[in-house]
């Protein structure tokens, strides 16, 4: 049971991000297709394949539904694979994460538009304007009452096990982290739980090394390092790799990167590149690391 999933630019599409968490987080089979935000045609006209869908992320199911709406594609996969864990599995928590789910797909206007999702870039925003604060918040206060109800702590998902909530909220985090955006100690720690989460970081490599620089995007606020975890420095190398095939496609190796002294191989150009990005967030290239070093050992 595979399904489509059409999403935006890594970079910049904050709703595609929470369609493709869905996906990722709940290892839900999908073919991706990518549209591209520097088209002259809209958004819409690239979807005219999948009409009625006018927005990203937009899913076809195997059946050939189209569901175009982030909260709907929840709730149908949900529907569909009972045993993900999309929802939690208390009455209890499920509705509180439902709650939260809902309001964020309606609300935060001024945070979502003043401070548009960019991966790419951090910025400093000294003085948030008084919408953006009153949005902080309130978001504070629906992320404190959730894991005061459902009792999670400091550094926990929102309501226990990772859930829609949580893949409605990370673009969230990222604008709180992407802005330098005052929040609580408490709320912090939740949003370096996305920083630090590898599939989200997965999506950032790619959306760091696919697609163009969109300037529609930039800020007048001063720029600074991202605020997630340090990344492993990798460069490219066109010396003879340790592996013949690819970690993820299995196919032939064909572009290189090396790291820490070893060089691997990756079937193209996008494989390699979003490893160099962040070979941390990678699982089958950090068991292809781990196979390597470990060989190194036994043979001395």
């Amino acid at each position: 049971m595979t399904y489509d999933l059409i999403i935006g630019d890594y970079a910049y599409s904050s709703w595609s991000l929470r369609g493709w968490l869905l996906f990722e987080k709940f290892n839900i089979p999908r073919k991706v297709t990518l549209l591209d935000f520097d088209s002259k045609a809209s958004v819409a006209e690239q979807l005219a394949t999948h009409a009625p869908a006018r927005t990203v992320p937009t899913i076809r199911t195997p059946d050939g539904a189209i569901i175009s709406e982030s909260y709907a594609i929840a709730e149908d996969l949900a529907d569909r694979h009972p045993d993900a864990g999309i929802w939690p599995s208390t009455p209890k928590h499920r509705s509180i994460a439902r709650s939260l789910a809902a309001e964020m797909h309606s609300g935060f206007a001024a945070l979502r538009s003043v401070c548009p999702m960019n991966l790419r870039t951090a910025f400093d925003w000294a003085t948030p304007s008084p919408d953006v604060l009153a949005d902080l918040i309130r978001i504070e206060t629906l992320w404190d009452w959730a894991r005061d109800a459902c009792g999670t702590g400091e550094g926990d998902w929102l309501c226990g096990d990772y859930s829609a909530a949580d893949a409605m909220y990370a673009p969230v985090a990222m604008r709180i982290a992407g802005y330098n955006l005052p929040v609580s100690d408490a709320a912090r720690a939740y949003v370096d739980l996305h920083l630090n989460d590898l599939a989200l970081r997965r999506w950032r490599a790619m959306g760091l090394v696919h697609g163009a620089h969109l300037s529609r995007y930039d800020q007048p606020h001063p720029e600074r390092p991202w605020p997630g975890p340090a990344v492993l420095e990798a460069t490219v190398s066109d010396a003879v790799p340790v592996n013949a095939q690819c970690p993820y496609s299995g196919k032939p190796s064909t572009h290189m990167l090396e790291l820490e002294g070893t060089v691997y191989g990756f079937c193209n150009a996008f494989c390699r590149d979003k490893t160099l990005a962040d070979p941390d967030a990678w699982p089958a290239f950090t068991d292809l690391r781990a196979r390597q070093q470990k060989s190194q050992v036994v043979n001395g």
